[in-house]
C-alpha cells in the first residue's frame, strides 16, 4: 500500500474545503492510505494540479462559483487522460442525475455528513488502489 494519497479538493468555499478535511480525518478509513490534500478554489488551478499528476481522486463541489463541479468533472473526464475517479458534493439527492451526467464516479450531497463522506471517499481509494495494482 503507498504511504499516501492525495485528494484534490475543489471548491470556491473555503468552508467546504474545510468539510472535506475535517470529514476526512487523516485517512477515510482504516484500510487505505493516508490523504493528502491539494485545495484548488478555481477550475484552472483543478486543471493545472491535474496536468502536475499524482491525484489518486478528486473532490468537487458541485455548488462552486463560477462553475460548479459537475462541469468541471465532465471537462476534466473529456480532457484529462486517465483522469482520476470524483466524488461529487451535490445540494439535493435529487442532483444525483446530474452527477451521473458529469460521469462522477460517487455524490454525496451537502452539507458534508463525516461517515457519508469517509465512506465514499474511501471507497473510490480503494477503487484506485485496485487499479493500479
Amino acid at each position: 500500500m503507498q504511504a499516501t494519497a492525495t485528494v484534490l479538493v475543489y471548491s470556491d468555499d473555503s468552508r467546504t474545503r474545510e468539510q472535506v478535511r475535517l470529514a476526512t480525518g487523516r485517512r477515510p478509513a482504516p484500510d487505505v492510505p493516508v490523504v493528502e490534500f491539494v485545495e484548488c478554489a478555481t477550475p484552472d488551478a483543478v486543471l493545472r494540479e491535474l496536468d502536475k499528476g499524482g491525484i489518486d481522486v478528486c473532490v468537487l463541489d458541485g455548488e462552486a462559483v463560477p462553475m460548479g463541479g459537475m462541469g468541471v468533472c465532465r471537462q476534466i473526464k473529456d480532457e484529462v487522460f486517465q483522469c482520476p475517479p470524483v466524488l461529487l458534493l451535490i445540494a439535493r439527492p435529487q442532483d444525483a442525475w446530474l452527477a451521473t451526467w458529469s460521469r462522477a464516479e460517487a455524490a454525496v450531497t451537502l452539507p458534508v455528513e463525516p461517515v457519508e463522506f469517509a465512506g465514499a471517499l474511501a471507497s473510490l481509494l480503494r477503487e484506485k488502489r485496485l487499479q493500479s495494482a
